[in-house]
């Protein structure tokens, strides 16, 4: 059967809006459906397919049918991508409009059935309405009658942000890796992050993230194939870092830390493939983020750095700004107050990174170190700096730029306390009034309890280089801090604990006598009382504390590396040959070098061939090894997955059973329960406490019920036939005693009926007399009417008959009308079909005398084929008689030659 013909789609668009106005939005939808996926359409005309596919979307908005919308717009891309790329924009903001207009007037709708459900002492829910009874609205009601207003947006809002939500999705799954439709693909990402800041929509905010980044990466992928997107160019590339810093802000809006630490990946990913250089209010916002998510992650030291990173990105700004070299529309505006505030931010911030490392510990693993490494490598590249940085990094660039100068006094203070004085026993008293101050801004306040790990590991470094005992309640008056900022005991022994636990401290606490000892002895593997004197150091640099002297663990460290210094110097005093020897063993060397380098070169490049084809041998082993390997663990995964879903099966098998078995049980269980309980209700004379329960069953219990009525019933008839017999006598008495009185009961009874019928036969002769005159006056009264009541029933007549007269004329004409185009159209046919019919005998005789002429031709050529013959063999034949009948044989040689 061939396929039903192609409807145009005006035709389509007009079918639809004819469906639409009789109320079958569905079918509408469905017929556009069609034609829009059919694969006829894309032959179709782009300016009369664009008002067939607005229609389309609009009725998939108002039918909440985002699955036949999608279809529809991807068969529409495909058919419109190569021709006309602004109709799929068109249509693609149209579908977005629509959706966002059906979610804002939901909004609207749900703010209306609140107000007025408050006006009425009820708070509305998403399943207030009594249209929907669902088992949850069921369920809630027999525990409140009040419901919220989340269940009114559950109700009315949620399913359109959801519809809104797929539509975004549905948009930019379209419009990806295509670079004529980029523009577009970046607003609607655009619009979508907004939707997701604007609903606090964290779920949808991180699949949007991943969306995009697929899309990314398949960008990167088929960057072969036509229109696909460039990330060598460089508008492009700006585009796409827009739309991630976006996805930053509102990341961190959201408080998304970890999605916003991804955004900030993709953005550094971005930057190092892009060939023009970001613009400064764009690094500033980069570095502003940064700053927050370090500081949630509890990352100083990082956080100090990004601090660092934007002052930098601000001071070059304001320079640029102010040479006139740039403008202020590339960079951010940079005031004296933001440079004070961004100073004295990156100077807390430095001041903020914790002494005792929080991460680190004694015999850390080497796997540990590795990975905090490579941690720290990426976190690093993030901020593009060359190096990572370190706590004694920052304060020399800190000092470099003059950032104290420009810093707010308390902070400068601060750091001269922390980092420049030395006074152990009263550093928490002079620091406490800053902590206020700091602790008076919201901004600052994060700052306080870093600030407090410093000024206790600088108390307890200070003590250590004057004391090496002191009491421990001495130490808890010294470490005072204002309210609300006061550390308790517990938590200064803590600190100390996890001190030296990290190496960075050797302190003894003894609780018996209540002292704390600074550990001095000369042998001590400590090295932390001093920060950066050693590897385990949070600084791994020289510690800017004022020092009064060495302690005696550093004197022995150092005594032989003195003592080797000094010989050194004087044996070059003592022995005049000894430089004389240095100078000749150094002479002799360097021939030794010079005659063998090129033995040894020879010898390098020989043991760099062994060492590659180890190399090479130890990969394709180690390939092979991996491969067998993941082969004989496809294997298994294969094996525990086959047992799994066996043992899965068998549970389920088992709990089936087990579910029967119970279903069985509980059956029988209420089945003996409701036929014990009609027996206890319904049967007298059964005693169930002298009966064991445990071994009744449904047989025994029926059979107690039957032998309990048998005996009620036996009792009931007795009963019955002795309350008959007492009925009977007593009838009998009565009716005795009755007869004495009927005669006189019947003459009553008939005066009393004769006097009803009396006063009846009265009442019903005044009725009828009133009601014959009330007829009698409304016959007259109505009488008057009478003559205009035929005229204007002979009006009405005739002009209805008029009226049918001129419609039966009019309808006779129509059919003489169609009569005559019948008949036209039959002779029509008819000349036609006989017009046909000529054609088609003229045809066939023409046929037949070609055929007719084509034999003739073949005849004549065979006859002139066969005369041909003829003559051939008749000229064979006189030949043949002047043949000699004898052959002559003649001698070879003369054969021949």
């Amino acid at each position: 059967m061939p396929p039903p013909p192609h409807a145009k789609p005006e035709n389509v668009a007009k079918r639809a809006q004819e469906l639409i106005g009789v109320g079958q939005s569905q079918a509408a939808l469905s017929l556009l459906h069609e034609h829009v996926t059919s694969k006829r359409t894309r032959s179709s005309p782009i300016a009369s397919l664009e008002p067939v596919m607005l229609l389309f979307v609009e009725l998939c908005v108002d039918l909440r049918k985002g699955k036949s919308a999608k279809d529809g717009l991807y068969q529409y891309k495909n058919t419109a991508q190569n021709t006309n790329v602004g109709t799929i924009e068109l249509v693609l903001k149209k579908f977005i409009e629509l959706a966002e207009a059906k979610v804002t007037e939901a909004q609207t709708k749900a703010d209306e059935v609140q107000s007025t459900l408050e006006s009425t002492n009820a708070t509305a829910n998403v399943d207030d309405l009594e249209a929907s009874e669902t088992p949850e609205s069921i369920l809630l009601s027999t525990v409140s009658g009040e419901q919220s207003r989340d269940r009114t947006d559950r109700a009315i809002v949620t399913p359109w942000l959801k519809f809104l939500w797929e539509t975004y999705r549905t948009v930019l799954d379209i419009l990806k890796n295509n670079a004529r439709l980029e523009v577009m693909y970046q607003t609607t990402a655009h619009q979508a992050f907004q939707f997701c800041q604007k609903y606090a929509r964290k779920t949808e905010f991180r699949r949007l993230c991943e969306l995009l980044r697929n899309h990314l990466q398949n960008a990167a992928k088929y960057s072969a194939q036509m229109h696909a997107i460039n990330l060598s160019d460089p508008d492009t590339l700006q585009r796409h870092l827009g739309t991630r810093f976006q996805q930053l802000n509102v990341a961190v809006e959201l408080e998304l830390w970890q999605e916003a630490f991804r955004s900030v990946e993709d953005i550094h990913t971005l930057l190092n493939l892009s060939k023009r250089p970001a613009k400064n209010i764009m690094m500033a916002n980069y570095f502003e983020k940064l700053t927050r998510i370090f500081l949630v992650s509890e990352n100083y030291l990082f956080h100090a750095a990004a601090w660092s990173r934007y002052f930098n990105l601000l001071r070059q700004s304001a320079a640029a700004v102010a040479s006139g070299a740039s403008t202020k529309k590339d960079n951010p505006s940079v005031s004296e107050a933001d440079m004070t505030k961004a100073a004295s931010f990156v100077l807390l911030s430095a001041l903020a990174i914790p002494v005792i490392s929080t991460s680190r510990s004694r015999g850390a693993l080497q796997e540990v170190d590795e990975a905090r490494r490579n941690k720290n490598s990426r976190l690093t590249n993030l901020l593009g700096m060359p190096q990572a940085p370190t706590r004694a990094s920052l304060f020399k660039d800190a000092l470099s730029k003059g950032l104290l100068r420009k810093a707010r006094p308390e902070i400068r203070e601060l750091y001269n306390i922390l980092e420049v004085d030395f006074h152990p026993l009263s550093i928490c008293r002079r620091i406490s009034p800053i902590l206020s101050q700091i602790g008076a801004d919201p901004e600052m306040e994060k700052y306080i309890l870093p600030l407090q790990q410093v000024i206790l590991t600088r108390l307890f470094q200070q003590l250590s280089q004057v004391y090496e005992s002191v009491e421990l309640k001495f130490v808890l008056e010294l470490a005072q801090f204002p309210e609300p900022f006061q550390v308790s005991a517990s938590t200064i022994e803590k600190f100390i604990m996890n001190g030296c636990k990290k190496g960075d401290l050797a302190i003894r606490i003894d609780h018996a006598s209540g002292v704390l000892t600074f550990d001095s002895d000369i042998f001590s593997s400590a090295k932390a009382l001093h920060p950066g004197s050693g590897a385990g150091s949070a600084e791994n640099e020289t510690s800017p504390v004022q020092r009064l002297q060495s302690t005696p663990a550093e004197i022995v460290r150092s005594q032989l590396t003195r003592l080797a210094k000094s010989l050194y110097v004087t044996c070059q005093y003592v022995d005049p040959t000894f430089n004389e020897d240095r100078r000749k063993a150094k002479e002799a060397a360097l021939l030794r070098a010079r005659d063998g380098a090129e033995e040894e070169h020879q010898a390098t490049l020989a043991r760099r061939e062994i060492i590659q084809k180890k190399k090479e041998a130890a990969s394709s082993a180690l390939a092979q090894k991996e491969k067998d390997e993941a082969t004989r663990r496809r294997l298994r995964q294969q094996q525990l997955q086959l047992e799994e879903t066996e043992r899965l099966a068998a549970e389920q098998r088992e709990r089936d059973e087990r579910r029967r078995a119970a279903e069985r049980e509980r059956v029988q269980r209420e089945e003996m329960q409701k036929q014990l309980n009609e027996l206890k209700q319904g049967v007298k004379g059964v005693n169930l406490d002298e009966l064991d329960l445990t071994d009744l069953d449904t047989g025994r219990i029926r059979a107690l019920k039957i032998r309990a009525l048998e005996k009620e019933k036996n009792e009931l008839e007795k009963k019955l036939e002795t309350t008959g017999r007492r009925i009977d006598h007593l009838e009998r008495a009565f009716r005795q005693e009755e007869r004495k009185h009927l005669a006189d009961d019947y003459a009553k009874q008939r005066e009393s009926d004769f006097q009803i019928h009396e006063k009846k036969t009265k009442e019903d002769l005044r009725e009828a007399e009133r009601k014959h005159k009330e007829d009698v006056a409304l016959r007259n009264r109505v009488q008057r009417l009478v003559p205009t009541y035929e005229t204007f029933k002979r009006q009405i007549t005739a002009q209805r008959a008029a009226e049918f007269e001129r419609r039966r004329r009019q309808a006779q004409k129509e059919l003489e009308q169609k009569m005559e185009a019948r008949r036209r159209e039959v002779r029509d046919r008819k000349a036609r079909e006989r017009k046909e019919r000529e054609e088609r005998e003229r045809a066939e005789r023409e046929a037949e005398e070609r055929r007719v002429r084509e034999e003739e031709e073949q005849a004549r050529v065979e006859e002139e084929k066969r005369k041909k013959q003829a003559e051939e063999r008749a000229k064979r034949e006189e030949e043949r008689k002047y043949v000699h009948p004898f052959p002559i044989l003649l001698p070879p040689y003369i054969l021949s030659q």
